[in-house]
């Protein structure tokens, strides 16, 4: 089965259904999991203050381990990742890619909230674009 899983999380609610799924999985395959946030770098009109978002993604990584550090998931990795302003639209997918690359995940969870239409075509999805990138298997969390 799974020996390292990869969670990409935000402060939503979301993301801790992912992240439930993800510590679910890894304890029953006895896995690795690393668990990922994204801060965006030098991005127009979404940073207002990097070392703040920097530290608020830090706080938010450190509460997402301890949550998912238990006897049946004892080796709980986290990483802050950086999106890059030269990938635009995509930076925080690329992050995220990377990073799986990187670490050598077998598996990636990830939230996604399902957005249909219009909404999607104009916020896109960074779960839609991880399936067209990544070269493992994703699962994708729908909210409950």
């Amino acid at each position: 089965m799974y020996k390292k899983i990869m969670v990409a999380i935000a402060d939503d609610e979301i993301s801790r259904s992912a992240l439930e799924e993800a510590q679910y999985i890894a304890a029953t395959d006895g896995a690795v999991l690393c668990i990922v946030h994204t801060v965006t770098k030098g991005m127009k009109g979404i940073d207002d203050d990097e070392a703040d978002n920097r530290k608020a993604g830090a706080a938010l990584l450190e509460r997402a381990r301890t949550t998912a550090t238990t006897d049946a998931t004892p080796i709980v990795e986290t990483r802050l990742l950086d999106a890059e302003e030269r990938y635009g639209r995509t930076a925080i997918m690329e992050a995220i890619a990377a990073a799986v690359t990187e670490w050598g995940a077998d598996l990636v969870v990830v939230g996604t909230e399902g957005r249909r239409g219009l909404e999607r075509l104009v916020t896109g999805s960074v779960a839609e674009q991880l399936v067209k990138t990544v070269e493992i298997s994703i699962l994708l969390v729908r909210p409950h």
